[in-house]
Parts: structure tokens; C-alpha cells; sequence
């Protein structure tokens, strides 16, 4: 049976979608010429974004390809315990309502651009500025790597294997360094918007034509039962360490990804960041329960499959139930589009985020601080490219599956989690035991991860975590100043037209 994403017809599909990318990213640019002049601009959407395109770019920068792909890949590999990945998402969504719109109401007053912004405003210290950007770049670095992994999957699988991985990463990266160029984050956010609806409209058609084609969670249980009884437990014992410290993790960790931060700062007003945020709350069951049913059918669809082919189980189902007829043929196209357009979307907004604390935080702040808005981005646009260039050498033949690409950026990104969240409300908060603390917790991550150690079933970056809290804390309480600088954030300026907007 010809499957029905193949040939020629999987050729078009890719076009189309590519096609539309980039012509949202050309219209934007012809309705905003400007936007090249200004950082806001650019790089926040002239903070403008209101409810729903807000809660779809960050639906996208949340549940990338790796959430549709690589954990129903995980699901499929190690069974029921990768329902963990629910609550996983669920602290995400607590964590910025903790945080998010009190720094909202900061960056408004003070212009802050990037997080780091927020970091050179709060401790005044180049130190904890210059670790904070390393850090975050090597973080957006791994992020972007993953979601060039996940294109070249998401595109071979979809296609049979019609379009090689290696041409569809260079194809959707190019689609996307173009429109992301034009555009900056307002073509960034609409694509997220297109990409979002086709993802949720998709995952649940393959879902029911899972159901219907392959049986339900009945038929996958039995099947589990006889052939990898392991796959049927909980979490216990170590297990049960092990996924306490990653709810951590991951609750923290992607809380304070740099590229969903400059999403807090693009809202039109707190109102509008509140209500995506609440709406964020329910997609942990539409979306990562959803996919983890999904990687659970798979086991009576396709048995048997090896690591690296569980990486591509999505595409080889989608394919499969698409020929069944032409309604759910119409529903994958969606799905197919969907999963391509929701990882070059998390991609497009991790480079952006890369290119601005490159411009803003780097060049513009030490080494060309008279140097213009046009010229930081168009510094930070080349420096971008650059760094996508490198990282495609990577992700020519990749180093690891997605599941395990998206651990490791945690385990050192989550390490300035506290100079962030600690620092909007803890007055006392010494900037020296701020960058000694983030430091220590960096260097100790990064060697538990590099070794493959793991002591009592802990993850690395939460041994960091801990080390930097401990000196961030303890030296801030000896050496802090009780009444600290206070970042005031009560009285934001806003213009009177946007007041009359907001209401």
C-alpha cells in the first residue's frame, strides 16, 4: 500500500506549508518596513501581542516538535511512566503564573528587552550579566539543535523517508531565516498561531484514527503485557526520585527559557499575558496527554521498532492512517503541517532570542554601546545565521534522541532560575553571591552531566540547583543589605492611547 505521504504528494505538502511561512514573514515586513529601526520592534513586536496570538506563541515555544514527536517517541520506548510528562507541563504553566506578571509590570516601566536586561537592571553587575547571557545561549544553542533534529525527523517520517532529513533541516531553516529576518517576532508570532491551530486540530484526528485503525489503550495494554511487562509500572523508588527532582526541573527550567521570557515582555498589557497564561493552563491534557496516548497506541501499530525508527513512529502513523480516507487524509495534511510548522516556530523564536541577547546584551551593551537599533540587529541577524550554520554540522548525523537533547539544556539553563524569579522579590539579593551561586551550580551541572553521574537518582542540574541556591541565599543573608534596592514595578508608564486600548 502506497502510503500517502510519499512521492510527490509529501513534496507538496512541505511546499505549501514552507510557502505560507513565508509569506506571512513577507507581509509583515511590507505592513512594517520600519520594523528594522527599532529593538521593541523587532525583537518584541512593538510589545503589542494581545490574548490569542500570545497564548499561541507560547502553546509553540512550550510544545515544540519535540513534544509531538520526540515524547511520543519516549512514550513509545519506555510505556506508562512517561505520564509524568502531564505534570511535567502542568508545574511549566505554575511557575510563570509565580513570576510572569510581576515582571510584566518591570519591564514595562523599565524597557527590558531581553532577560538579561532584567538582570543587568536588578544586580547591576557585568558579572552576573556576561554568566546569565553564556548560559542562556548555550541553553538556546541545545534548544535550537533540537528542534533541527526534530525537522529532519518530523520531515523523513512524514514523508517515508521521500524527503531525506538532511533536505528537509535545510529547507525549513531556510524558509526560516528568511521570514524570521523580514518579520522579527511578529512574524514569529503569527506562524505560531497558524502552526498552533493545525497542531491541535491534527493530534486529535490522529488519535481517533489511531483508535480506529490500530485499536485503543485495551488492545496496547494486553500487547504490553505479553511483550514488555516492564513498560506497564509507575514510577517507585529511584524511579520515583528521579521524577520528583525532574518535575523540578523541567518546572523551572523551561519556566525561565529566554525565548518565552521575551514573551512575557511582547504582551499588550497584563490582562492579555494573564489570560494566555490561564488558557496555557489546559494544555497539558489536550496536548502532552494526548501525544502520550499516542506513543502508547503505537505499540500495536508498529512492535518491535528499533531507538532510532521510535523516532520517527508519529510520521510512520500519520502516513499510514491518511490513506484510510480522504477525511482523515485532510486531517494529517493538517498534522503534517502542524508538527513542521510547530518545530520551525519554537526554532524561529529560540534564534530570535539568541540574535537579541547577542545584539543587545553583548555587542550593544560592552562592546558597541553607541551603536544603533539597526545596526544590533542587523549584528545579531549575522551572528544568528552563524550560529544556525554550526549547528546544522551537528545535526547532519545527531549526537542523541530528542528526549535526551531536551535534559540536557535543563540541566544548565535551570541554574538561572533563581537570579531571575528570587531576584524580582527577594530585596536582600547580593549580586556577588548571585553570580558565585549561579557559577558553582553551572560548573557542578555541567560535570554531573558530562560524566554521566547521577548520585541517589538526581539529576545534575538539580545538584546545581541546590548548590546555588545554598551560596545565593547563604551569602545573601550575610552580606545582603536588608533593605536592598527595591525595582519598583507598581507603577508602570503607559501612554494614554494604550490605556484606552487595554480597556
Amino acid at each position: 500500500m502506497e502510503l500517502a505521504f510519499s512521492g510527490m504528494s509529501g513534496i507538496l505538502i512541505m511546499l505549501f506549508y514552507g510557502i505560507t511561512m513565508l509569506a506571512i514573514g513577507v507581509t509583515t515586513f511590507l505592513r512594517n518596513k520600519k520594523i528594522h529601526g527599532s529593538l521593541d520592534e523587532y525583537y518584541l513586536g512593538g510589545r503589542s501581542l494581545g490574548t490569542l496570538v500570545l497564548f499561541f506563541t507560547f502553546f509553540a515555544t512550550q510544545y515544540s516538535g519535540n513534544t509531538v514527536i520526540g515524547y511520543s517517541a519516549e512514550a513509545y520506548r519506555v510505556g506508562y511512566a512517561n505520564l509524568v510528562t502531564v505534570p511535567f507541563f502542568i508545574m511549566i504553566v505554575l511557575v510563570y503564573l509565580l513570576y510572569a506578571p510581576r515582571l510584566y509590570k518591570i519591564s514595562r516601566k523599565h524597557n527590558i528587552v531581553t532577560p538579561v536586561d532584567w538582570l543587568q537592571l536588578r544586580f547591576k553587575s557585568k558579572a552576573v550579566s556576561i554568566l546569565g547571557a553564556v548560559i542562556m545561549l548555550y541553553a538556546l544553542g541545545n534548544f535550537l539543535l533540537e528542534q533541527l533534529i526534530a525537522i529532519g525527523q518530523g520531515v523523513a517520517g512524514l514523508t517515508d523517508g521521500t524527503v531525506p532529513y538532511q533536505v528537509g533541516v535545510i529547507f525549513f531553516i531556510t524558509i526560516m531565516i528568511i521570514y524570521g529576518w523580514l518579520g522579527g517576532m511578529r512574524s514569529v508570532a503569527y506562524t505560531d498561531t497558524m502552526q498552533g491551530i493545525a497542531l491541535l486540530v491534527g493530534v486529535f484526528m490522529l488519535l481517533i484514527g489511531t483508535i480506529l485503525y490500530f485499536g485503543g489503550l485495551p488492545e496496547a495494554g494486553d500487547y504490553i503485557r505479553t511483550y514488555s511487562p516492564e513498560n506497564l509500572g509507575v514510577p517507585e523508588g529511584v524511579g520515583l526520585v528521579t521524577w520528583s527532582n525532574f518535575l523540578l526541573l523541567v518546572g523551572f527550567g523551561a519556566a525561565v527559557y529566554p525565548n518565552a521570557i521575551q514573551r512575557i515582555f511582547s504582551a499588550k498589557n497584563e490582562r492579555a499575558l494573564k489570560k494566555s497564561l490561564t488558557q496555557m493552563a489546559w494544555m497539558p491534557f489536550l496536548t502532552a496527554g494526548v501525544v502520550f496516548i499516542i506513543g502508547i497506541l503505537a505499540y500495536t501499530a508498529f512492535p518491535d521498532l528499533s531507538v532510532a525508527e521510535s523516532e520517527q513512529v508519529v510520521g510512520m502513523m500519520a502516513s499510514v492512517i491518511a490513506n484510510e480516507n480522504i477525511i482523515f487524509y485532510v486531517a494529517m495534511v493538517l498534522l503534517f503541517g502542524g508538527i513542521i510548522a510547530a518545530i520551525v516556530s519554537t526554532a524561529d523564536s529560540v534564534l530570535l532570542t539568541f540574535s537579541s541577547i547577542i545584539s543587545k546584551d553583548l555587542y550593544g551593551r560592552y562592546i558597541n554601546p553607541g551603536a544603533s537599533d539597526s545596526r544590533k540587529i542587523m549584528v545579531g541577524k549575522i551572528l544568528g545565521v552563524a550560529a544556525v550554520a554550526f549547528l546544522l554540522v551537528i545535526a547532519w548525523n545527531p549526537p542523541a534522541t530528542l528526549y535526551q537533547v531536551f535534559v540536557l539544556k535543563l540541566e544548565i539553563l535551570v541554574q538561572v532560575a533563581p537570579a531571575i524569579i528570587l531576584g524580582i522579590y527577594w530585596q536582600r539579593s547580593h549580586a556577588k553571591s548571585v553570580f558565585a551561586g549561579m557559577l558553582a551550580g553551572t560548573l557542578l551541572a555541567a560535570f554531573f552531566t558530562f560524566t554521566g553521574m547521577k548520585p541517589l537518582g538526581i539529576f545534575s542540574g538539580i545538584w546545581g540547583l541546590m548548590l546555588n541556591l545554598a551560596i545565593y541565599t547563604g551569602g545573601s543573608l550575610v552580606f545582603g543589605d536588608a533593605a536592598g534596592e527595591n525595582v519598583e514595578a507598581d507603577t508602570v508608564e503607559v501612554s494614554p492611547i494604550q490605556s484606552l486600548q487595554d480597556h
